[in-house]
């Protein structure tokens, strides 16, 4: 029995179409062989909070992941399913999101009684940075960084809102400008004392009010990025030996993408050079 033309272009076309859904089943199935080689090795358990941009399939537009919800309610449901004996592997990789969420989990974080380590293998900004400080131990790259948890209302930075009012005659100042100033000062006062809590047993009250205001208080721009050496500086509970099995894990987490890369180069470690003027390139893969 011979295929006909018709026949193998079906088969080529249901081939295409199972492809995609295998590829992802096999970075699945990679990913969580890592993460329980992960606990095997340090006896935690892994939670990973990893946000991508992504793009609508059909029509190509980008669609933006923050912390929602949804994430919370996840990220809470693990810990409460870990027991207080297993430490907590919390990887983050994220820009941040709503603050009631990342509140939650900041406050489950805290509140539990067994150890959390939060990994920053590359960023956790705004609400991420919010969970990085209710950790017991920070771990980032030397090359990581965290940022500002000052609020934001919309597109506008709570603590500018407040600043604007007070530099103009209330006169000149429309209604929904004194209406939102007014929220900020509130959402201000709010976020300085939620993360004044976070740190009240690890430092001086003086201490930690004082980090509490540069951290919530417009001290800088809202991506204004925190390095290893400067949230050191700051008091926070960071160190910057991150296991490389933490960047194994991330690479594992790929940029959707529908277009040609732009970073280009062989997905495998260098060595040194084998002799003079030559590379070894033996871990190398084409």
């Amino acid at each position: 029995m011979t295929a006909s033309i018709g026949d193998l272009f079906w088969l080529f076309v249901m081939i295409s179409m199972l492809q995609p859904w295998l590829r992802q089943k096999m970075l699945d199935s990679a990913r969580v062989r890592l993460m329980h080689r992960i606990e095997r090795e340090r006896g935690s358990r892994v939670i990973l909070l990893v946000h991508r941009q992504e793009t609508i399939s059909f029509l190509g537009l980008p669609l933006l992941r923050y912390i929602d919800i949804n994430d919370a309610e996840e990220v809470i449901r693990a810990i409460h399913l870990t027991d207080d004996e297993v430490p907590i592997d919390l990887v983050l990789h994220t820009p941040g999101g709503l603050v009631l969420a990342s509140l939650q989990i900041a406050r489950a974080v805290r509140a539990r009684k067994g150890k959390v380590t939060v990994f920053v293998p590359h960023y956790a900004m705004s609400g991420g940075s919010l969970i990085a400080m209710a950790a017991g131990e920070i771990v980032m790259d030397a090359h990581a960084v965290l940022g500002p948890v000052d609020p934001q209302l919309g597109e506008y930075p709570a603590a500018s809102l407040v600043k604007v009012v007070k530099a103009k005659p209330v006169s000149e100042v429309d209604d929904k400008t004194l209406i939102l100033a007014d929220v900020a000062e509130k959402a201000l006062h709010q976020l300085r004392a939620e993360v004044g809590e976070l740190f009240a047993d690890r430092m001086p009250e003086a201490k930690a009010a004082a980090l509490a205001d540069r951290l919530t208080q417009g001290t800088w721009t809202h991506d204004h990025p925190i390095g290893l050496k400067e949230a050191q500086g700051l008091g926070l509970p960071v160190r910057g030996d991150m296991p490389a099995e933490f960047y194994q894990l991330m690479s594992l987490f790929p940029q959707p993408t529908q277009s040609q890369p732009t970073v280009h180069y062989f997905p495998g470690p260098y060595g040194p050079p084998s002799s003079p003027g030559g590379k070894n390139r033996s871990a190398a893969r084409e």
